[in-house]
C-alpha cells in the first residue's frame, strides 16, 4: 500500500471498550494531522451495513453456522474492497472495530468452525490486506459481559449468546496473539479508559516507528 497509511484493528469480545478506545484514538491522530477513518465489522459500508443487519437480527428462521460464516466475510470482502484498501491507498489511517480475528474468534473459538475452513475465505475476502497492529483488549468474560449488557438497549443475536460462547472466543483470540505476538498485542481492558487508552498509545507509537 502506498503511502504512510496504516490498517489498526481493535478486537475483544463485547464490553471491553473498543469503540470507545476506537474513537478516543481516532482524535489523538487527528489532532496529529492524519487523515483517519474509524469504521467496523462486520459493516462500513452501506451495503456492508444490510448484511450486518441480516447476520446479527433475531428472527423465525434459525441462522446456520455456515451462513453466518459467509455472511460475515461478504460483508468483509465489500467493505475491504470499497472503504478500507481506497483508504490505505490515499495513506490515511484505518481504524477498524473487529476483522478477520474476530471471524476465528467467535465462528471458529465460539462455533466450532475449524481455521481450516475459514483461512480460504479469508484470503478471497481480503485479498491482501492485513492489519499492521491488531490491539486485543482483554478482559474477564464475566465482567466484561456485565458491562455490556448494562448498556445495550437490546442485546442482538450474537450479544446474546452464553458465557460459554464468549469464554471459547476469549481462548481463541488469546492463543491467536500468541501465535502472533508482533501484530496482536494484548492490552489488559480492565482499567479505566485512560489507562486503557496509553497501553493502546504506546502500541501504536511502536507501530509508527517501524
Amino acid at each position: 500500500m502506498s503511502g504512510q497509511g496504516r490498517f489498526i484493528t481493535f478486537e475483544g469480545i463485547e464490553g471491553v471498550g473498543k469503540s470507545t478506545q476506537v474513537l478516543r484514538l481516532k482524535a489523538a491522530l487527528e489532532r496529529a494531522g492524519r487523515e483517519v477513518i474509524a469504521t467496523r465489522e462486520p459493516g462500513g459500508t452501506p451495503l456492508a451495513e444490510e448484511i450486518r443487519r441480516l447476520v446479527l437480527q433475531t428472527g423465525a428462521e434459525p441462522m446456520p453456522v455456515a451462513g453466518e460464516l459467509l455472511l460475515m466475510f461478504a460483508a468483509r470482502a465489500v467493505h475491504t474492497a470499497n472503504l478500507i484498501r481506497p483508504a490505505l491507498a490515499r495513506g490515511a489511517w484505518v481504524l477498524c472495530d473487529r476483522y478477520t480475528d474476530a471471524t476465528y474468534a467467535y465462528q471458529g473459538g465460539g462455533r466450532g468452525i475449524p481455521d481450516a475452513d475459514i483461512e480460504p475465505l479469508a484470503r478471497l475476502a481480503q485479498q491482501g490486506i492485513e492489519p499492521d497492529l491488531t490491539l486485543l483488549l482483554d478482559a474477564e468474560v464475566p465482567a466484561a459481559l456485565a458491562r455490556a449488557r448494562s448498556r445495550a438497549a437490546a442485546a442482538d443475536r450474537i450479544e446474546s449468546e452464553t458465557v460459554a460462547f464468549f469464554e471459547r472466543a476469549r481462548a481463541h483470540y488469546l492463543a491467536r496473539a500468541r501465535r502472533d505476538p508482533a501484530r496482536i498485542r494484548i492490552i489488559d481492558a480492565t482499567g479505566d479508559v485512560a489507562s486503557v487508552g496509553a497501553a493502546i498509545d504506546a502500541a501504536v507509537a511502536a507501530l509508527g516507528a517501524r
